[in-house]
């Protein structure tokens, strides 16, 4: 892992020496990113100038110092990331008519020796692996920065004075000094209701991440024109191969493929000159990664979790258990909420533009625990996503069948027959259920889920379904002052997977990946793991096991009212049924309890109504409201009120502006 930053201006830089002291301050920036090397490259006369933060992981040698030129000298680049496939693709240059003579053994020097042999796009298509990357051809006088398929690695790009800047993240872009900051509210919304702000769009205007899979290519013909961001990989277009020409053999054949695969890029994965390690939280899937390294490994493969003393929250004991059984290494750490709430004042730092999945906490901490061991840690993330393991792909797809066949004046009466009555009324209607019932009362907290189903009877089709299962604020145009909400592109409509009334399942699983999976989760894991310099690896989004899941049916993947039915099966392997069988549990922390005790003087200063009407970014009614039932119990709004806390705490640290109480102080 490392971190980058990037300028270009084809008309030339006038001073060298300033210009490369600011490029050094802004890669100086990312040094969480890459502690361990720094360097820059520039040529003024062409205008191009990189820079590049190390954390060195393979090849710890001087020859893996970037930016890096290649033999000829025609290409320069600076890579984050990790090429699994380097030593495969090492050989097939030796063996060529002109192979290379080789400086080291770095998976850069190998990327740009593919570029001298088979030019960049075919080296490319052929790379396994993670990266965000520039490459400046020198001939040519062309830039590229490319972002790997699924978008493991961030990269930021945009036009700062007359400077097209890139960087792994924001603060580089601040330090720029033509920067003019304007805030995005239209991205602002995007945030209040996905928690995350999704690419391309930035909490900045005028500043994009590139999209997963596309690259952009800018000379000096096209340095004024608008970048226009060109895909060399699309998941929309494998999904839609896959279910073209499925998997023809027995589900006992597909298995022995899943686990093939999955060994492979295990083993690929294992590979570092740094010790390795792996995140166990007992689950399913980081339980299969961890079984397939131990079988790979001649040592107890380093395994790390979590707990909480909260037993609703803790998944260690399952962790110990697994661990236990697969022999490993284990450590594991028993936080106490002052270790997560320590964690809060540094967020806006970490992640560095708003973004509130709260499970951020924990994941910070355990990769905090993990850095202390090792510096590479392989994780079980993008299981659900490939093999259907969200409650709301089954569980979803069965309530938008049943509701789809009422109609829909119907459904909309019962709607607003629910929103006639207030929260407390159904509150008050709860509790004397209880009363009346007690432990035969059917539905356990139904006055907090009656307003969600409010809002599913008002739908009138699958992808609004699948966007109000993923919302928080419903409305957010009506809370962000001046923030009209984009429209995030369909990936396709639900019918074209149409398999009898299966076609919603595979649409959210391919909707996930497209978004929630970049956007949410391997963004939490990505700034979390490079807070602390750890390097975190994802073995299920090897693009070949992405094409293979693809493929299978989906009955392979949810039958009986369950998913991830092939990796059980593989699991079961490895691992007795009874250590992982159990309900999905989220990576949670007891937020709302907190909001309401000891963070509640911290939310309450973010959230004065003062404040926001200052600020100017937020209608103050809604959102005081919604406080107001959190903390006197009415309702439990704590999603809702963390997208704003993260906004105003992130806006609150950026700006370094006057509050009554410092945010640390709970």
């Amino acid at each position: 892992m490392c971190g980058l930053i990037g300028l270009y201006n084809p008309r030339g830089f006038d001073h060298s020496i300033p210009t490369l002291r600011l490029l050094g301050t802004m890669a100086d920036s990312l040094a969480h990113r890459g502690p361990d090397d720094s360097g820059t490259w520039l040529e003024s006369a062409c205008g191009v100038a990189f820079g590049h933060r190390r954390l060195s992981i393979l090849d710890l040698s001087p020859e893996g110092h970037q930016p890096m030129v290649s033999a000829s000298g025609r290409f320069v680049i600076i890579f984050n990331g990790e090429i699994y496939n380097f030593s495969k693709l090492r050989s097939e240059l030796d063996n060529s008519s002109n192979h290379p003579i080789w400086r080291g053994h770095s998976d850069t020097e190998i990327i740009l020796a593919g570029f001298e042999q088979w030019g960049i796009r075919e080296t490319i298509n052929s790379l396994v692996g993670m990266f965000a990357m520039a490459i400046f051809d020198r001939i040519e006088r062309k830039l590229f920065i490319f972002r790997d398929r699924m978008g493991e690695k961030p990269l930021y790009y945009g036009f700062v004075g007359a400077d097209f800047v890139f960087a792994s993240e924001l603060k580089p872009f601040r330090l720029h000094p033509s920067w003019s900051e304007n805030i995005d509210r239209s991205a602002l919304a995007l945030l209040l209701r996905y928690n995350s702000i999704p690419a391309p769009w930035s909490i900045y205007r005028g500043i994009k991440k590139l999209k997963p899979g596309h690259f952009l290519e800018i000379s000096p013909e096209t340095f004024n024109r608008k970048p226009i961001e060109t895909p060399y990989w699309s998941l929309s277009e494998i999904a839609l191969r896959g279910f073209a020409q499925p998997f023809a053999g027995s589900e006992e054949d597909a298995l022995n493929w899943l686990e093939i695969l999955l060994r492979d890029a295990i083993r690929q994965q294992m590979v570092a000159d740094v010790p390795l390690g792996a995140f166990l939280s007992g689950g399913i899937d980081s339980s299969v990664i961890v079984a397939l390294m131990q079988a790979q490994s001649m040592q107890p493969v380093r395994t790390f979790t979590i707990g909480f003393h909260d037993p609703v929250f803790n998944e260690a004991v399952h962790a110990r258990k697994v661990a236990e059984h697969l022999k490993t290494r284990h450590t594991e750490w028993y936080v106490t909420p002052r270790d997560a709430l320590n964690v809060i004042p540094r967020l806006p730092a970490i992640f560095d533009e708003p973004f509130s999945d709260s499970s951020q906490i924990p994941t910070f901490l355990v990769a905090s625990l993990t850095r202390k061991h090792v510096t590479v840690s392989l994780s079980g993330d993008a299981g659900d996503e490939l093999f259907g393991g969200y409650n709301r792909y089954f569980s979803g797809a069965s309530l938008w069948k049943m509701i789809s066949g009422i109609p829909a004046a119907l459904r909309e009466h019962g709607a607003d027959l629910i929103d006639a009555r207030s929260p407390a009324f159904w509150n008050k209607a709860e509790r004397l259920s209880r009363r009346l019932f007690g432990k035969r009362f059917p539905v356990a907290g139904f006055a907090n889920q009656l307003p969600k189903l409010a809002g599913i009877l008002r739908v009138s089709n699958s992808h609004e379904m699948y966007q109000f299962l993923l919302s928080h604020w419903l409305k957010p145009s009506e809370i962000v002052i001046d923030g009209p909400e984009p429209a995030l592109p369909h990936p396709m409509n639900p019918d074209m997977f149409r398999e009898g009334h299966e076609g919603f399942a595979p649409f959210m699983m391919l909707s996930d990946g497209l978004r929630y999976l970049p956007d949410d989760i391997l963004v939490k894991v990505d700034r979390t793991a490079m807070a602390v310099s750890l390097e975190t690896r994802v073995p299920f989004l090897d693009h070949r096991i992405i094409e293979f899941a693809w493929r299978l049916p989906m009955a392979m993947k949810i039958r009986d009212g369950r998913g991830k039915h092939l990796l059980r099966k593989l699991a079961y392997k490895y691992i007795p049924p009874e250590l992982i069988d159990r309900p999905k549990w989220g990576f949670g922390i007891p937020l709302g309890e907190w909001l309401r005790g000891p963070l509640k003087e911290w939310a309450g200063d973010l959230l004065d109504e003062g404040r926001l009407r200052r600020d100017g970014f937020f209608r103050p009614e809604p959102i005081l409201k919604a406080w107001n039932d959190h903390v006197t119990g009415i309702t439990n709004n704590q999603y809702h009120l963390w997208d704003i806390l993260m906004f105003q705490s992130w806006y609150n640290h950026t700006h370094a502006a006057v509050t009554h109480s410092h945010p640390g102080e709970f």
